[in-house]
């Protein structure tokens, strides 16, 4: 996150990426077109975006069409993996129905010991570790389907996922290989919890500001690291950790400044101790504690992916993890989804039963509706990975924040659904509700996540129109990109831009929804580019706006996704293609709604005072210290 504010914070005008004549430019570039023809040849190589991106996200927001990562929707099980998975899922699907005891677990705030143990036995705890090194050697599909299954006690998934997920993470994605050979068996057929140390009293989301330092030992063979470390899953547990501390390095001028730095630390080091279990909302069963770190002495093998790389270390892990909440979440939904409809079909008031009544279909099909769009984004991301994408890190932040409201939205409603009944403990829904509040919290918090989705993107926009203000100073050269970018805007004014074409990748009944998409596309570019005029790298300081962009962004990624699934399903002929066909029609129409009022509001003159007047009355309270208007009793 740090990394895109301070890469935004470059923009070099302080209030444009391009002038606000650029219209006016093109006009005049337009009459000159022929003059200039005969210098075409000169200089054939066009401007490139910086960095070329295969991200429909990131594409979005220079207003194109980048479908390679999105259709078709992504079948990347051969038959073998296939085999390998169902193996997989009947006992994992057998012991979560029959063996765990997602009650007793919480009643205990800790896993049963037996419990462990089978999970163990059945290696889930190992799911990705290569197979030569004792674990399963599943890719990113099969991983997120068993994941699925796991999500119906989310306080055991947060141990497993603490331990697989981010724990050894690191050491999977950049390990060396005598690191890997020497930890992955230790964390599957050795049972040695991992756990992943980032947080500090002072640093939550601004993962820069932490305290906890390593330093070199006079001999060069050690890192002595001291801090501390806060709400670490699996920290009571954990015999191997990945840590994140300062250390002091030299930078290009030779100073000596701190950079973050990931080490491999292990408890019987020494020095490593951690405080008793927090008491916490939900998941309880998941052991969540404080670490200490006193003259840890870290052998300098033990760095993760080199000094002061930390923080691309601690990105890459969550970034890579977050697929796996999507998953995980889909699988708590069903859980809630089948309780909910179980009681609608067989609850009879006034005379009929209640799955009748219009306000309890509108609750049912919306459920439905975000757990097919939460389903969906966790089996394209993990594709997406599978078929070895780099560029997918937008997307795996979006599938994090979309899961987890959603997951929230259907529980909630679920517990409507059954009134009163959902309200007692016996039901169950009141522990997945207290359960899932964390996850729009950790691993980055869903307020930073839109930021980060928002400013990554506008940053990559701004790029993009940095360089066609370069073309201007030699417009020579670079005829083809202004004469492309003169053939669009003028399209454009005069409203006959339909957006790019996407009937050859969607099924056909799915045309019109594919025309919605094609035409947001370009409505959404053409609002970042406003954004860009006006604010320039001051975006960065207009959170309002950056929300509601962001916002925006999750609808138009979520519809090109279900339009995806929902066309495969239609090829294929699936027994449930009409249904999903019917899903993929409602969610465009109400994403499409969304999407426009949240671009209107980056801009309307209305919109952006009320946005002054929150602001105004957030100063209040907090100089107040609470609410500020006097009682209507006066006193």
């Amino acid at each position: 996150m740090l990394k895109v504010l301070n890469l935004v914070g470059k923009f070099e005008n302080k209030n444009v990426i391009f002038q606000p004549s650029f219209e006016r430019q093109l006009r005049l570039l337009t009459n000159s077109a022929v003059k200039l023809s005969d210098e075409k040849n000169k200089d054939s190589k066009q401007l490139k975006n910086s960095k070329e991106s295969q991200s429909f996200v990131l594409n979005l927001f220079k207003g194109n069409l980048q479908s390679s990562q999105v259709f078709p929707y992504p079948q990347v099980l051969n038959n073998d993996q296939t085999e390998t998975l169902q193996a997989l899922l009947d006992p994992v699907t057998k012991f979560f129905n029959e063996v765990n005891n997602p009650a007793k677990n919480e009643e205990l705030e800790a896993v049963q010991p037996s419990t462990l143990e089978q999970l163990w036995e059945l290696g889930l705890f190992a799911l990705q570790v290569p197979t030569d090194l004792g674990g399963l050697g599943l890719n990113n599909t099969q991983y997120a389907r068993l994941v699925e299954t796991v999500g119906s006690d989310l306080g055991v998934a947060i141990t497993l996922g603490a331990h697989q997920s981010i724990g050894f993470k690191g050491i999977l994605l950049f390990g060396t290989p005598e690191q890997k050979a020497k930890y992955l068996p230790r964390v599957s057929t050795g049972k040695e919890f991992a756990a992943f140390c980032l947080t500090e009293p002072s640093s939550g989301s601004d993962a820069g500001s932490i305290k906890t330092r390593a330093v070199l030992s006079p001999d060069g063979k050690h890192y002595i690291m001291n801090g501390s470390k806060i709400w670490i899953s699996n920290g009571g547990l954990a015999e191997i950790m990945t840590v994140f501390a300062q250390t002091p390095i030299k930078d290009e001028s030779g100073n000596e400044v701190d950079k973050v730095t990931a080490f491999i630390v292990e408890r019987k080091f020494g020095g490593v101790t951690n405080g008793p279990p927090e008491k916490k909302m939900g998941i309880k069963a998941s052991n969540t504690t404080e670490v200490y770190y006193e003259d840890v002495k870290i052998p300098i093998e033990n760095v993760l992916g080199g000094v002061g790389n930390g923080f691309k270390v601690a990105m890459n892990i969550l970034n890579n993890g977050r697929f796996g909440m999507a998953a995980g979440l889909s699988g708590t939904m069903r859980i809630v989804m089948k309780k909910a409809v179980e009681h609608a079909n067989n609850r009879k008031q006034f005379g009929k039963i209640i799955n009748n009544f219009g306000a309890i279909q509108e609750k049912l099909a919306r459920m439905a509706l975000v757990h097919y769009v939460t389903e969906s984004l966790a089996f394209m991301i993990s594709g997406n990975m599978d078929s070895n994408s780099k560029d997918y890190h937008l997307e795996a932040a979006i599938s994090k924040v979309f899961a987890s409201e959603a997951a929230w939205f259907v529980t909630d409603e679920g517990i409507q659904i059954l009134g009163g009944m959902g309200f007692m403990k016996d039901c169950g829904l009141e522990k997945i509700m207290r359960d899932l509040r964390i996850f729009r919290i950790f691993e980055g918090t869903n307020d930073i996540l839109r930021l980060f989705i928002a400013l990554t993107g506008i940053q990559f926009a701004g790029s993009h129109l940095k360089e066609l203000q370069k073309a201007f100073k030699n417009p020579a050269a670079n005829l083809t990109l202004i004469l492309d970018e003169v053939k669009k805007r003028a399209v454009r004014s005069v409203g006959l831009d339909s957006g790019p074409d996407m009937s050859h990748l969607v099924h056909s009944k799915l045309a019109p929804e594919a025309a919605v998409l094609s035409k947001l596309i370009i409505e959404f570019g053409q609002a970042i580019e406003k954004v860009l005029i006006k604010h320039g790298k001051n975006i960065i300081d207009e959170q309002f706006i950056l929300n509601r962009i962001a916002n925006a962004t999750i609808d138009v990624y979520t519809t090109a996704v279900v339009l995806s699934r929902a066309s495969q399903s239609l090829k294929l002929n699936l027994s449930s293609s009409e249904h999903e066909l019917l899903l993929a029609q409602l969610w465009t129409y109400e994403a499409s709604e969304r999407v426009r009022l949240n671009l209107v509001a980056t801009a309307d003159s209305e919109k952006l005072k009320s946005y002054k007047k929150l602001s105004e009355l957030s100063k209040n309270v907090t100089k107040n210290e609470g609410v500020v208007q006097i009682s209507p009793l006066n006193f």
